[in-house]
This record gives C-alpha cells, sequence and structure tokens, in this order.
C-alpha cells in the first residue's frame, strides 16, 4: 500500500486555518470530494452526501495541535482513516491530507490524490479569499 501526502501552503495563520477545517459545516465549500450539501449530525458522527454515496465521518475532536483526522465510513461499510494538519509554515500554514492507496487502482489512487490537492486549493481560495 503506497501513501502520499498532498499539501498546500495557505497565507493564513494555523488557528484560522484550522477552524475552517474542523468545521464541518464549512465541508460543503471546500471538501468536494466528501461534502457534496449540507452536513447532518447524528450524535458525533457526521452524515455526508459524497461522491461516493452517503457516508458517515467522525473527525477527532478539536485540539490545539492542529490535528483534524477523520474515519470515513463508506456506503459498503468499510471504513477509511484520513490523517489531515495544520501545520504552521513560514508563509502561513500548511494543510497536510495523506492519501491512502488501500484497493484502489494506480490510477484510482492519482485520481483521488488530484482530487484532494484540488480540495486543498479550494480551502486555501476559502480562507485567503
Amino acid at each position: 500500500m503506497r501513501s502520499r501526502h498532498v499539501s498546500c501552503v495557505i497565507h493564513a495563520d494555523p488557528g484560522r486555518v484550522y477552524d475552517v477545517v474542523a468545521d464541518p459545516d464549512q465541508l460543503p465549500r471546500w471538501a468536494a470530494g466528501l461534502a457534496l450539501a449540507e452536513v447532518t449530525r447524528d450524535g458525533d458522527t457526521l452524515v455526508v452526501a459524497s461522491p461516493m454515496g452517503e457516508v458517515r465521518v467522525r473527525f477527532v475532536p478539536r485540539n490545539e495541535l492542529g490535528v483534524a483526522d477523520h474515519d470515513v465510513t463508506l456506503p459498503s461499510g468499510t471504513t477509511v482513516n484520513n490523517p489531515l494538519r495544520v501545520v504552521p509554515h513560514p508563509d502561513g500554514s500548511e494543510v497536510v491530507f495523506t492519501v491512502r492507496q488501500l484497493d484502489l487502482s494506480d490510477d484510482d489512487f492519482e485520481r483521488d490524490c488530484t482530487m484532494v490537492a484540488a480540495d486543498l486549493e479550494r480551502l486555501k481560495g476559502l480562507v485567503e479569499g
């Protein structure tokens, strides 16, 4: 299984970036690979209409470290862990998302990495714009 760290530098304070990343209501504004519409809640679990169908998402609790890891339970019942970090950068912040190949073909893995990069660019536009 391969992993790739996809990142984007955002010219904003890490706390400000983390506030957007960790806010489930912001997901449809930047995370098109995960949320296509408004997020609903079932306790601590988010129910999200995604390109993969309806998924259930659980984020780690908010924290001072910039960690926004989340588990996504796919329609098939498979749960995928997604490491996501907001870290300080000399130009503001860097957001790092780890994409894992798991059961994906090489082409699907590349497509996922491209989608994550596009999501991070949307996040950059949202925070900087």
